[in-house]
């Protein structure tokens, strides 16, 4: 018994299916990698800002 949430797929079906999956799958892995450097770049600057002190942030006058 089929429903419409599960369909028989074919040999091609089933293999374009299994593909796409795998393809999803290495997207997110990927996303996953940029988001955690992202989340790692900017704890680096906010510690670096915090060992400069307050004064760092302050602009300069010309």
């Amino acid at each position: 018994m089929t429903d419409a949430r599960h369909p028989t797929l074919s040999d091609k079906g089933q293999t374009e299916a299994e593909n796409r999956q795998r393809r999803q799958a290495e997207a997110l892995r990927a996303n996953l990698a940029r988001r955690k450097a992202r989340a790692r770049a900017i704890d680096a600057a906010d510690a670096t800002d915090a060992a400069e002190g307050p004064e760092a942030n302050t602009p300069t006058p010309e």
